[in-house]
């Protein structure tokens, strides 16, 4: 019953088959009544039980089923129930097809820039002057015919939209974020510099032909003038693809799919790629406690024994054998038959506890006692038992009689120590035998064993014993308040589900790295506060708050019952333990930490479920860990992580493998825009200068490839090491481009710019050899040419050691030979930029170097590695010039259209991107706009026919009420008639 009150609960995010029920079909609960049911917890669902069913057995009437069956299993029972409560089945979600993905693929700001670059010089190459002196025709424009993006919502929907837009949201790929506004950045500045690029070397052509050489511009050389402007603008594009870091996208791609797999091994099945790099960011973690920070195994850590108190489990040898015999028969007889330890399912696992958690327990006690209970139970079966007087909650105790062959009888008892203990009128000493047990003894036992047990969260049990000897006559069983009375106190366990040792490290950990930890647990306060105080939650002396689901939800309510953002701010960061809480306390916390203002940064909230109920809470989280050993298939379809071993330590190392996804991000785009800047500016200047690029189209390639695919592999497959979890979280808004990072990117730069063009206009003279500038057409290779290529290679191959640093550390070779694709790929470039050099030749436009050539091509590749000290002895402060790049979106720069749409996460890649179509779509649509205007003046038609079509947003529609009367069109009539007067064949002037 209780799997299905659970599975009962639908949440958004999971299209569930659920339906509410409109009628009872025949039951005498409706689906509604015991979802409801299911939102109480502790004393108010039992009292709502009474008050409604009256018992469980109640429910189960209603139900028509059996607490002890089940269903009949009739297939007509089952199909009325399917139609009432709905199917226990949660939908696959369908899975995409391969070209979805590879659209999705495409839709990548970098890759955008090199389709539309690789376009346009497909088109060129294809390009024939024409022969005559012709241009396009002015109806050639007007026949674009763009179709707008439509609006879903009319102008009358303000009021929702504002409603919408003030509505919190869950934030997504804030890396990818920043990497496409970054790559956006870029593409503007590699733009910039092809058009600064085309615009030199046309100027440079025109005033050396026309103004130098004196030569007029003649119709025949027209074509030939044409072919030259497509040369130099092909120049600009090659300028824009150098500039433009094609291979960030494979960078991250590797990166992610390198750490998810690594991840797996550390317990964490990812499920959404967005959640690896954003654990890295992580704030706050609301942990559960069961299975989670503790083992989910009661076990016996302290015992009251023949008068001594024992904090952790005796010796066999230090208990009397007669109270050990008593305390081995008694647990084996006095639990249920159905409580046993099993062997563990893998070697070197624990063993597995089946049955009652507490009676596991005393059994596990047993066992550390060096004693096997099963002994005990082989020789007295369960049918030999005379009577059991099963637990009830009322009682707080559970007692079994045996009958001995002397017609003598015992019966043993177990419960809740202060129950049992006032039924003990002796005690066993510590030389084994039965003395007097008086009230104040036991007072005595209460204030120095069991209240010290309580305080530190363990649950404490009695063990008692009675004799009813042969010759008495045989008592009324079933007055069980007469006979449990009168006993023998053998022994007061402790009981606790321990925490797991590594639990507190992980705590610890996870504070110095700025992560505040909560416990959210459905048990009572004490024993969570104590839980806490082990784990290193809370720590003695600090000002942190313990709160029950109750004392809560009263505080963070106003009179009406409404939750107030302003007083769950209050609570929150003094927040550490929120007990007697249920799934609706869980999401509201988290849902408050998400949406609070009170702290400089959003706070990237983590958060582990393993009931249905959880569903909510594990989607508001920025992160939802889901237990994948005791979480239901609905927690782990909302989640976004899978812990396949539900323990804390594996988030931790979550966080470390998500700081390492966006380092090693960091550290390839410091080595990539090294090499891109240096790539630039010699492309450039040889373009401008030479008017010939030192760096051959193959030996680019090589350098791409060297810088892109290589790069990204031994940059993006560095291991995790635990000084990421020294620092604080870099923040949603911090920049992937640090000032650091910009003092080593420019750094480099220079030192290489400086190599590259000593040795392009000087080095023919330091190596006294043919200089490789203004080389024929057709001339073999030259050694001249083949120096600079090779240096700047090594130069390349040793900045790759620096760029493995990018926090100002000095030694960069440190952890070095822990990651072996990084030393492969080192090792492999440098043994085939070898082979390409010596033995490449004219495809490479390589000549043979000499080992002096090659030593000092090394040498000077070396010297990256000494500038490197040099640099990292600058203080960053100093240099004030040095700006950050890469930075996050902030709130405030998303439109509020944006926000008000109708989603439920801000995917900021996705944003940057659709601002980027928006932009485009918005400026077609003006020019096509202002086309009709013209249009609708030209033939004389009415203006409001030309506003046909309606922008898709706010500022769309605003352009167009700009020009939407005649009052607002700037146009005279001579303006009109030399506009758009002529016929058709002659040229726009």
């Amino acid at each position: 019953m209780g799997d299905m009150a659970n599975n009962s609960v639908a949440y958004s995010g999971v299209k569930n088959s659920l339906k509410e029920a409109n009628h009872d079909g025949d039951f005498g609960i409706t689906l509604a009544e015991l979802r409801a049911l299911m939102e109480l917890r502790s004393t108010d669902a039992l009292r709502k039980i009474q008050e409604s069913y009256g018992d469980v057995y109640g429910i189960c009437s209603k139900l028509k089923t059996s607490p002890n069956e089940g269903l009949s299993g009739n297939p007509a029972d089952l199909e009325r129930r399917e139609a009432v409560f709905g199917k226990n089945f949660i939908p696959p979600k369908k899975p995409k097809t391969f070209l979805q993905l590879v659209w999705e693929a495409l839709q990548d700001v970098t890759l955008i820039i090199l389709e539309i670059a690789a376009i346009v010089s497909l088109g060129l190459s294809f390009y024939q002057p024409p022969e005559g002196d012709t241009a396009p025709k002015a109806q050639d424009g007007a026949a674009m015919e763009m179709q707008p993006l439509k609006s879903e919502d009319g102008g009358d929907g303000d009021e929702k939209d504002k409603k919408k837009a003030n509505l919190p949201k869950k934030e997504k790929s804030v890396l990818q974020g920043k990497l496409t506004k970054l790559a956006v950045q870029i593409g503007k500045a590699g733009l910039l510099m092809s058009a600064v690029t085309v615009i030199i070397l046309v100027l440079y052509f025109v005033i050396d032909t026309f103004w130098v050489q004196k030569r007029a511009w003649l119709a025949e050389c027209t074509p030939i003038y044409i072919q030259y402007f497509v040369k130099f603008f092909i120049i600009g594009v090659t300028v824009l693809v150098v500039a433009v870091p094609e291979g960030l996208p494979l960078a991250v791609t590797i990166s992610l799919a390198y750490s998810v797999k690594k991840m797996m091994k550390d317990n964490n099945l990812v499920r959404h790629l967005d959640a690896c790099e954003t654990m890295g960011n992580a704030t706050a973690i609301c942990s559960d406690k069961t299975g989670t920070l503790t083992m989910n195994r009661m076990t016996v850590v302290q015992a009251y024994i023949n008068e001594k108190h024992y904090k952790k489990v005796p010796e066999p040898e230090a208990i009397p054998p007669n109270i050990l015999s008593y305390l081995v028969t008694g647990i084996s007889v006095n639990c249920a038959y159905t409580s046993k330890i099993l062997p563990p399912e893998k070697e070197g696992g624990l063993p597995r506890h089946v049955g009652n958690k507490t009676e596991c327990a005393l059994l596990g006690f047993l066992l550390d006692l060096k004693r096997d209970y099963q002994d005990v139970r082989n020789e007295i079966p369960e049918e030999a038992l005379y009577k059991v007087y099963t637990f009830n909650s009322v009682r707080k105790s559970m007692s079994t009689v045996l009958k001995n062959s002397d017609g003598s009888y015992r019966i043993f008892s177990k419960g809740a120590s202060e129950i049992i203990l006032k039924k003990c009128f002796k005690i066993l000493s510590a030389n084994g035998e039965a003395k007097v047990f008086r009230p104040r003894d036991r007072d005595d036992i209460v204030k120095t064993v069991i209240e010290p047990m309580a305080s530190e969260g363990l649950r404490t049990i009695c063990l008692a014993f009675r004799d009813f000897p042969a010759g008495e006559p045989e008592p009324e069983w079933d007055n069980e308040n007469d006979i449990v009375t009168g006993l023998t106190c053998i022994a007061v366990v402790g009981i606790e589900d321990p925490v797991r040792p590594e639990v507190p490290d992980a705590i610890k950990k996870c504070q110095r790295a700025g992560i505040t930890v909560r416990m959210v647990t459905g048990d009572n306060i004490n024993t969570a506060r104590a839980i806490a105080t082990k784990c290193g939650i809370l720590h003695p002396g600090e000002d942190f708050l313990c709160l029950e689901g109750k004392d809560f939800n009263r505080r963070i309510r106003n009179e009406k019952g409404e939750i107030e953002q302003e007083r769950i701010d209050k609570i929150w960061p003094k927040l550490r333990v929120l007990a007697r809480s249920s799934p609706t306390d869980k999401h509201t916390l988290v849902k408050g930490i998400i949406d609070s203002t009170v702290s400089e940064q959003r706070q990237v909230v983590a958060v582990t479920g393993d009931g249905t109920n959880d569903g909510p809470a594990l989607k508001k989280a920025d992160v939802g860990f889901a237990m994948g050993i005791a979480g239901t298939d609905v927690a782990k379809e909302a989640s976004d992580i899978i812990l396949t071993d539900d323990n804390f330590t594996s988030i931790v190392k979550a966080v470390m493998w998500g700081r390492n996804v966006y380092d090693s991000i960091s550290k390839f785009l410091q080595f990539q825009l090294t090499v891109n800047v240096v790539a630039v500016i010699v492309a450039f200047t040889g373009a401008c200068i030479t008017q010939d690029s030192p760096l051959k189209a193959v030996q680019m390639l090589w350098v791409n490839l060297i810088m892109d695919t290589l790069a990204s592999l031994a940059l993006a497959t560095e291991p995790p090491t635990e000084s990421l979890l020294l620092r604080k979280p870099y923040g949603r808004n911090k920049p992937l481009i640090s000032r650091t990072m910009m003092k080593n990117i420019l750094g480099h730069a220079f030192y290489q710019l400086v190599v590259v063009f000593t040795l392009l206009f000087a080095g023919e003279k330091f190596f006294d050899i043919d200089s490789g500038r203004n080389a024929p057409l057709h001339a073999p290779p030259s050694e001249h040419y083949t120096i600079v290529f090779n240096t700047f290679v090594l130069m390349q191959l040793f900045n790759e050691i620096n760029a493995r640093k990018i926090h100002g550390e000095r030694n960069v070779f440190e952890g070095i030979f822990n990651n072996a694709i990084f030393c492969t790929i080192v090792l492999g470039t440098f043994v085939i930029q070898i082979i390409i050099v010596q033995f490449g030749g004219k495809p490479f436009s390589c000549s043979e170097l000499s080992v002096e050539q090659w030593l000092w091509s090394i040498f000077l590749g070396m010297g990256t590695l000494l500038w490197g000290q040099l640099i990292s002895t600058i203080p960053t402060s100093r240099l004030k010039f040095l700006k950050e790049a890469g930075h996050g979106t902030q709130k405030e720069e998303i439109p509020e259209e944006e926000l008000a749409e109708d989603v439920e996460e801000i995917d900021h890649a996705e944003r940057e991107l659709r601002r980027g179509q928006i932009l485009w779509f918005r400026g077609l649509n003006r020019i096509q706009t202002q086309m009709d205007v013209v249009n609708a003046f030209q033939s004389g038609s009415s203006i409001q026919g030309a506003l046909r079509r309606q922008p898709s947003i706010a500022s769309q529609h605003h352009d167009v009420t700009n020009i939407s009367t005649p009052t607002h069109v700037v146009f005279s009539s001579s303006t009109a008639s030399t506009t758009v007067g002529y016929s058709s064949g002659e040229c726009i002037s």
